[in-house]
């Protein structure tokens, strides 16, 4: 019997599905005992379908003298029955079908990973727009845009029930997305909180993109007067919480790769999307010079920008493109 170690927790898998990289929950139960032990969670919950699943949770939480609550449920149905302080949504592929017991379990925090890349960042269309009801685009921040429409889904399901959300954290890392959110009450919150839903129309001849409230746009470019195409309803507020990250990072038992990701998503802009700064060039056709002094140049022009963690190539800022095309050229 093999057994792995993640944090400070040793445990089998037998077969269940399990991804190191991913830190999944998965059929194993890591996620849910590394809360109860590292963040001494007292009361934590545990439940998959399968019962051998729930044996080997079981065997797992023994190992490591643990105690939580073990069911062998349809997710749906726990979530419907019972309401959780913080929900940790973690399926393989899409959480759609599991969002809107989820929004209903969850007091004060829900947690949504999503698997299916493809459909949230457009690769397949029709795919995503019957999992997310938002219609994703293939473009150069496809990674946000699929983050932002996962957001999207998950506030306009907790308006539904009068709730809102505020995010902490998101993130999008190898093959998934991962978002971690402050739940509240209210309709008057919910509102509010869903006038932070919106569109972008994006140009494919340039790479201009726009930000809309209404699903309204012109249909072409301003900018180059190509064709544009609208992507959304998706998430335009903030999608990163600088304190609530700086407090994660203050955690001794965070890994060198994590501590690189919360670094880099709390050094985010607020703006929006980003621009591929290798693209740009390439279309230009001039050679790629340093990210940082193209980051720096927009800065001295008065506009905010930063790199993102969404791509190792990618500018976020609140210029326009030929401006940020101009801050290339010269840096």
């Amino acid at each position: 019997m093999d057994l792995i170690t993640e944090g400070a927790i040793t445990f089998e898998t037998e077969g269940a599905f399990y991804n190191p990289r991913m830190d999944a929950l998965a059929a194993s139960g890591i996620r849910g005992m590394r809360v109860a032990k590292e963040a001494q969670v007292e009361a934590v919950s545990l439940n998959d379908i399968s019962q051998e699943a729930r044996q080997l949770m079981e065997r797992n939480l023994a190992r490591n003298a643990l105690t939580a609550s073990v069911t062998c449920l349809n997710a749906n149905v726990l979530l419907h029955e019972r309401h959780f302080q913080a929900v940790d949504l973690d399926p393989f592929g899409s959480p759609s079908s599991y969002l809107s017991a989820a929004s209903r379990s969850a007091r004060e925090y829900l947690f949504v990973t999503a698997t299916d890349t493809a459909p949230l960042c457009g690769a397949h269309l029709m795919s995503g727009i019957r999992k997310y009801m938002a219609v994703p685009l293939r473009t150069s921040y496809h990674r946000e845009m699929g983050a932002r429409i996962l957001l999207g889904l998950v506030a306009r399901e907790l308006a539904r029930l009068d709730k809102s959300m505020q995010p902490l954290l998101t993130h999008v890392t190898d093959h998934y997305v991962r978002i971690y959110l402050g739940v509240g009450k209210g309709a008057k919150a919910a509102d509010r909180c869903l006038q932070n839903l919106g569109y972008v129309e994006h140009c494919f001849g340039c790479g201009s993109f726009y930000l809309l409230r209404e699903p309204k746009g012109s249909g072409v470019c301003r900018r180059c007067s190509c064709k544009t195409t609208l992507a959304g309803p998706l998430w335009l507020g903030r999608i990163q919480d600088a304190a609530a990250i700086g407090k994660a990072l203050n955690i001794t038992q965070l890994s060198r790769r994590a501590e690189k990701i919360l670094t880099a998503c709390a050094a985010e802009i607020e703006a929006p999307m980003y621009y591929d700064h290798h693209g740009i060039c390439e279309r230009l056709s001039i050679t790629p010079g340093r990210i940082d002094l193209a980051v720096e140049r927009l800065k001295a022009c008065g506009f905010q920008a930063s790199r993102t963690h969404f791509s190792g190539l990618g500018i976020k800022t609140d210029a326009s493109m030929a401006d940020v095309e101009e801050a290339i050229r010269i840096s």
